[in-house]
């Protein structure tokens, strides 16, 4: 009986077990599921903060792109240029600048040093305002120097063509003594040297211009005044910038004037010099290579800019060619018609005695009625007889088969009188 009992007692130990055994079993996979849900969760759940997280990105790059433009407009330290004077703070501060051109002081004389020294004194007790002075180095440009020596040496070569021609023409003509073609070649020659003497000043010029080591300091006193100065508050910005203008500008006018004492001349600077100034000043670099005036031209403050046509550049340079060759063509056909005209000319004056003769023949001819006609013919003969002897002209113009009267210019259709004295 006892073994029986046991083995009950065994089985149901066992089935015990077992079922807390499913028991925990179940509860630890309710706990595995539980977690891997919650997993699920976090992982999706940060998508979604990630895409408000992009939402808003924007906002905040565009907030810190607008943060950005107004410190690089805060490092700018102006609002604009206006009026000859640059304004900051929103039109709370302006400023004229003087530009002022520096003497050698080491050059001087003693008088002249004390002199200089007695005027800087003076200049700076009567300073009543703060001022400024400022030094720019630049590199020394020479590009606007040598356009204008290349446009005046076109002018001396366009001169010395000319002289040139009329040279010729003078040589050419004989007509003028040797003392006026010594005198017209002595100022063609110097024409020329002066013209040579422009090439070579040129070609140095730009060679100097090559060397970047080439220095100049400038020199500026600023001015300020502040728009609080003049104590009136209900103004408005156009009439407080004109009543700040001429208060400025009168402080500026003062000290132009304390400081020629000092042999120092100086001079208001207008607005597009305030503008080069400021140029300069923040782009130092590109500025020796791309001037302010270079960037004007190019029309970097366009939105966009656009190049010419191709035909019409093409038409400007046809028309340019048609020009040239056409200037060319009348010079040279002017000559040729110089020099037929001349050769005419030498043929008439070799042809004198001829024209005369027979000129004089056609006059009798034509006066038949008041003269005999015996008096006509012996009038002829005299006229035949009186002919030189050299005849080789005559001969020429037989020979050449006009057998037409000569007349010279004007005498036809009129018929001159001729009396004839008893």
């Amino acid at each position: 009986m006892n073994n029986p009992e046991q083995l009950t007692a065994i089985l149901t130990y066992t089935l015990v077990a077992i079922v807390v055994l499913l028991f925990a079993l179940i509860v630890v996979f309710a706990v595995v599921m539980l977690k891997n849900k919650q997993k699920e969760t976090e992982d999706i759940l940060p998508k979604k903060d990630a895409k408000k997280e992009t939402k808003e990105e924007p906002k905040k790059q565009n907030k810190s792109l607008g943060e950005n433009k107004q410190s690089i407009h805060k490092f700018m330290e102006f609002d604009s240029v206006d009026d000859n004077m640059i304004i900051q703070d929103n039109g709370r501060r302006f400023l004229m600048v003087i530009e002022c051109q520096g003497v050698n002081y080491d050059l001087m004389s003693g008088i002249e040093k004390t002199g200089v020294e007695d005027g800087f004194v003076q200049f700076l007790n009567t300073l009543r305002n703060p001022i400024q002075i400022y030094v720019q180095t630049r590199t020394v440009n020479l590009e606007n120097s040598i356009n204008t020596y290349k446009d005046r040496l076109r002018k001396i070569e366009d001169r010395l063509n000319t002289m040139r021609l009329s040279y010729d023409e003078m040589v050419e003509s004989k007509q003028y003594s040797q003392e006026d073609l010594d005198r017209a070649f002595f100022e063609l020659t110097k024409q020329s040297n002066l013209c040579e003497y422009g090439k070579d000043v040129i070609n140095n010029t730009e060679k100097m211009s090559l060397n970047k080591n080439i220095l100049n300091k400038r020199y500026y006193i600023i001015v300020p005044y502040y728009s609080s100065e003049l104590g009136l508050s209900n103004l408005d910005k156009e009439e407080t910038k004109n009543l700040v203008f001429s208060e400025l500008y009168t402080r500026a006018q003062s000290i132009v004037s304390s400081i020629a004492a000092c042999s120092v001349r100086a001079k208001i600077l207008k607005s597009n010099e305030l503008v080069d100034l400021l140029y300069m000043a923040y782009n130092r670099d590109e500025a020796e290579v791309f001037g302010f005036e270079k960037a004007i031209k190019s029309g970097y403050d366009e939105i966009y800019s656009t190049a010419p046509d191709v035909l019409d550049k093409k038409m400007k340079e046809l028309d340019r060619i048609v020009e040239e060759k056409a200037v060319e063509k009348a010079r040279e056909k002017l000559n040729e018609a110089m020099s037929e005209k001349r050769q005419e000319i030498k043929e008439k004056e070799d042809n004198l005695e001829y024209l005369v003769d027979e000129l004089a023949k056609l006059l009798l001819d034509e006066n038949e009625e008041y003269i005999e006609k015996d008096v006509i013919e012996n009038a002829k003969n005299k006229i035949d007889n009186d002919k030189p002897k050299n005849t080789k002209d005559t001969k020429k113009t037989k020979e050449g088969g006009n057998n037409n009267e000569v007349r010279p210019k004007g005498t036809r259709g009129r018929k001159p009188k001729v009396t004839a004295t008893k």
